[in-house]
């Protein structure tokens, strides 16, 4: 008896396949969708070994190094991470239905503003297994049907994680589909598929972004490099400057909110430069700096800043170093050069805090705290679909609500006009 070969789908396929899914997803309650995330962080934890086996293999074959290997890499540390922030999702509030206005018109119709799920999302992204789970939950939760894109570095760790959540009783064939990494064309048939997707997420490099914002017509939440800046103000308190450096730019230098660059106040900077530089160093942080810094810190080497420094996302074990006069140059030159993500000031004298909250243009401004703090898990979100610099419909972390759109419910009695 002949066997009967199954073709691989299309992207296509699966596009269609992902609208339909939406209209069922529209369909569960709150309680039926917690109940498969609840189960979907079980399997996740369940099925560890399995995703470890897959993520060795894109380890062994990635070709990478530094911070996109430290990106690409799984462990059981923080699988257990992934499956926690599911669990959280799940507690979250449903924001599907939630009525945010209601009036009754002197006609008698009375209008209701609900939120509506996206539709379909599309989200291209690179070497993170972790996104594949935290996007995937998180529009599951907001009844959007997922289209995943992901690198081809991490295309066995993505497929087994999509296998594990698709495998979950009560996800309908289609909400959570992932495309092929091993060809652009992917790519390019994601962002030209108006019409079976609502909306496109590019979250990675900023060619990656560049390129979709510049050549999808499908709309776009753009998210954002992270050239992120911390300010040390003249009354900051050093003991309390240290810690909040090395935390922002060593605790884990590959992502998107860790610190880029280190602005100094001229009236401390002989005493603090020198004093931080070398903690830096210590930690393993190559230090690039301006005259001025350099001149302050002669004898430990600091690398002579080039003009290309001062917006580079270096995303490794770097800093860049600049003597500015007061917070107005700091806000300056950080609006110059700050990709909108995350900058902090470091401070005593709440007047300089405030006007670096007000003026700094950026997702996410601190006072007194790392950067490392941009995280929709850290904001109370369970998850994040990315960190949007962005300033329509959704900015910094974007998790529940930011998934969501409105519609009006209007209900007469025979009104005509």
């Amino acid at each position: 008896m002949a066997t009967t070969m199954t073709l691989p789908l299309t992207t296509q396929d699966k596009l269609l396949r992902a609208r339909a899914a939406s209209a069922q997803l529209l369909q569960l309650s709150t309680a039926q969708k917690n109940a498969v995330l609840l189960v979907m962080a079980d399997a996740l934890e369940a099925n560890t070994a399995s995703i470890l086996e897959a993520n060795r293999e894109d380890l062994e074959k990635s070709g990478l190094a530094g911070a996109m290997l430290d990106r690409l890499m799984l462990n059981p540390k923080r699988i257990k991470e992934m499956a926690s922030g599911v669990r959280a999702v799940a507690k979250l509030p449903d924001p599907i239905f939630e009525t945010l206005e209601e009036r009754t018109r002197p006609n008698g119709l009375r209008i209701r503003k609900v939120r509506v799920p996206l539709g379909v999302v599309g989200i291209i992204y690179e070497s993170r297994p972790n996104v594949t789970v935290d996007t995937a939950v998180l529009t599951f939760k907001t009844a959007n049907a997922i289209v995943l894109r992901g690198g081809k570095e991490a295309k066995r760790s993505s497929q087994r994680l999509v296998e594990i959540l698709n495998d979950v009783a009560g996800v309908p064939e289609g909400a959570i589909e992932l495309l092929d990494s091993s060809t652009r064309e992917s790519v390019a048939e994601l962002i030209k598929a108006r019409g079976l997707v609502d909306v496109i997420i590019p979250r990675g490099g900023e060619g990656l972004i560049s390129y979709v914002v510049e050549n999808s017509i499908v709309p776009v939440i753009e998210t954002g490099a992270g050239n992120c800046h911390i300010f040390i103000d003249e009354s900051a308190d050093f003991d309390m400057a240290d810690p909040i450096v090395i935390n922002a730019k060593t605790q884990r230098p590959s992502v998107c909110n860790a610190a880029e660059k280190l602005l100094v106040h001229e009236a401390i900077a002989a005493e603090y430069i020198p004093r931080i530089v070398k903690k830096l160093q210590e930690s393993g942080v190559e230090v690039r700096g301006d005259e001025a810094s350099r001149t302050f810190a002669p004898d430990l080497n600091i690398i002579a800043a080039q003009p290309q420094d001062w917006p580079e996302e270096y995303l490794r074990l770097c800093m860049a170093v600049k003597v500015v006069k007061h917070v107005d140059d700091a806000i300056t030159h950080i609006n110059r050069h700050s990709t909108k993500h995350s900058d902090c000031i470091v401070t005593h004298e709440e007047a300089n805090a405030r006007r670096f909250l007000r003026l700094v243009d950026s997702a996410a401004v601190y006072w007194n705290a790392s950067t490392r703090f941009t995280d929709g898990a850290e904001f109370g979100f369970g998850a994040e679909m990315g960190i949007s610099t962005q300033k329509l419909h959704a900015r910094g972390p974007f998790a529940l609500v930011e998934l969501t759109s409105t519609k009006y419910e209007v209900v007469g009695n025979g009104q005509v006009r």
